[in-house]
């Protein structure tokens, strides 16, 4: 028996991970077999997903949080619009670089002040709903203040990303809230919303580890400290069920390419090492 079915003591993604590799290579090099010819381009995705496949559902706790200038709440759901940039609201640093060479500090100071009624006009629109609006007010202060006031701008970034929180673009919200973080590394509000953002995504790990830095910026957030309590679990159950999707695609994979030969992945026994957590693979006849 291959030295790889022996115990390793690898974690257990580790091993799914190289005998998925395993079989997806046989795929690829075997030409035909009796009653059964799969194609070089097949992939573990084109097979039936296993019974237990289904999407995470997990609630997202609500947070009010304030936004600089204007204290604005947040009540968001668990949705988000895809990883798309939103190209009406990119900015183009380097273009607006280059439009400041020639600026004199009097101009740059003019265009910081008209920046900062723009940001007023963005809280404006958000307190009264208009989060559209608000995030083009925004996005409109973010390009004229000029580079050099990194403060203003980190602001503006985080503002921003409050109103497209509401609109349920989480993905972009991140974006806006990692850009503010950025300028300023102490930025409390942003650590929050990015959080925030993250756990909508489900994505566990990035908001537990925000929430921890959120703590480290002011110990007694009580957010944070509910969190770091309650996202440990959910991301152990998310990773229980991702191991359970990618064992039962392993399982219906290597049952099709072992049926010829008489055998299925029943003469394969895992047992998980208690120590260690890596497998150790037993066949039997």
């Amino acid at each position: 028996m291959s030295d790889r079915l022996k115990n390793t003591g690898q974690p257990n993604e580790e091993v799914i991970d190289e005998l998925t590799k395993d079989l997806k290579t046989t795929l690829n090099t075997t030409e035909s077999i009796e009653e059964f010819v799969i194609s070089p381009g097949t992939s573990a995705e084109d097979f039936p997903k296993a019974s237990g496949d289904a999407p995470n559902t997990s609630d997202t706790p609500t947070h009010s949080e304030s936004i600089d200038d204007q204290d604005l709440d947040r009540d968001y759901k668990e949705s988000d619009d895809g990883a798309k940039a939103d190209s009406d609201t990119d900015i183009d640093e380097e273009s607006l670089k280059d439009a400041e060479v020639d600026l004199t500090d009097d101009q740059k100071e003019e265009r910081k002040i008209i920046a900062e009624e723009l940001k007023k006009s963005g809280n404006e629109a958000f307190k009264v709903g208009d989060y559209e609006r608000s995030i083009e007010k925004y996005t409109e202060g973010l390009r004229t203040c000029p580079l050099q006031f990194s403060q203003q701008r980190s602001i503006l970034y985080c503002n921003r990303s409050a109103a497209k929180m509401k609109l349920q673009k989480y993905a972009q919200a991140v974006k806006d809230c990692t850009k503010a973080i950025e300028l300023d590394d102490k930025y409390l509000k942003a650590y929050i919303r990015r959080a925030q953002s993250y756990e909508a995504t489900e994505k566990f790990d990035e908001a537990l580890a925000d929430f921890k830095k959120i703590l480290e910026l002011d110990p007694d957030h009580k957010e944070a400290r509910q969190a770091t309590i309650r996202l440990p679990p959910l991301i152990e159950e998310k990773n229980e069920k991702l191991k359970t999707e990618m064992l039962g695609k392993l399982k219906d994979l290597g049952n099709m390419i072992l049926k010829p030969f008489g055998l299925s992945t029943e003469n394969f026994q895992m047992e998980q090492d208690p120590v260690s957590k890596g497998y150790k693979i037993n066949f039997k006849q």
